[in-house]
């Protein structure tokens, strides 16, 4: 994440990376400028008090402009962009983005979110909870340093949830919870789901009770996900038309939750050896 102004300008770079705001988001030496979300005012706030509750692996929010637009901090270091580098893809990589969101849902219990706030629904967990959760880290909101994830960007569908939810979208970008053919597309080398899976969780400090609920939270993130892709490609975004034809239709979201269903049980044992 980082700043600058609305059309860039001439010593500004634009970021690459994202769905949702590609080729809004731009940089100007230690700050970010990109759009604001609807709920900016109460995501700032609630960033602040993150970083006063000790959690600095995020962006300090520097302000909002008159044309819906808003300023934070630039955070050095390496985001993965596919297809994925092998450097994202190692055990200690992994092992470190369990920990890096651990350490955020443990700032973020300490933290009361506001009620009042129109939170977004997009892939937010349909149970609710008290901590506010990423629901978005994916390989292109984590920010490595060293071949640690080192903070977390793109706070935009932060809601309140379970923090399991969060551990699970985690999963279904970091592990990958995918076929292997649909996987194929974005990660050099077969992945060894159920290790990765295991890593993740570790990493994290999952409990046992939360760990045999996982592959079933899984199978629900994934179908929220396939929800929020379809509602943005029946309202016309050629972003998200183009992903989704370029990955493989539907046929991919059929073949990775028909995959996930079948192999739920094996992703348990693999959770509670």
């Amino acid at each position: 994440m980082t700043g600058v102004t609305t059309e860039g300008g001439a010593d500004s770079e634009a970021l690459a990376g994202g769905m949702a705001n590609a080729g809004a988001v731009f940089r100007r030496g230690a700050s970010v400028d990109r759009p604001a979300p609807p709920h900016a005012h109460a995501l700032h706030a609630h960033l602040l008090a993150l970083r006063e509750h000790g959690f600095d692996a995020a962006p300090i929010p520097l302000g909002l402009t008159a044309d819906n637009r808003e300023q934070l901090t630039f955070l050095p270091g390496e985001v993965a962009l596919p297809p994925f580098p092998p450097w994202a893809l190692t055990t200690p990589a992994l092992a470190s983005v369990g920990v890096l969101l651990r350490r955020l849902h443990d700032a973020g219990a300490t933290v009361t979110a506001d009620p009042d706030v129109e939170w977004p629904r997009d892939l937010a967990d349909p149970e609710g909870g008290t901590v506010v959760c990423h629901n978005d880290v994916c390989p292109e909101n984590v920010v490595f340093r060293d071949g640690r994830a080192a903070a977390l960007i793109d706070f935009d569908l932060a809601a309140p949830g379970r923090p399991l939810w969060d551990v699970a979208m985690a999963a279904r970008y970091w592990v990958p919870m995918l076929d292997p053919g649909s996987a194929a597309a974005l990660y050099p080398d077969a992945p060894d789901v159920p290790s990765r899976l295991r890593i993740l969780a570790d990493g994290y400090g999952l409990p046992p009770a939360e760990r045999a609920e996982l592959p079933g939270v899984i199978e629900q993130t994934t179908a929220v996900c396939r929800a929020f892709v379809a509602r943005r490609v029946s309202d016309g975004d050629p972003v998200y038309r183009k992903a989704l034809a370029d990955r493989g239709g539907w046929q991919r979201w059929d073949r990775a939750q028909a995959w996930l269903a079948a192999h739920r049980e094996m992703f348990a044992d693999a959770l509670l050896d």
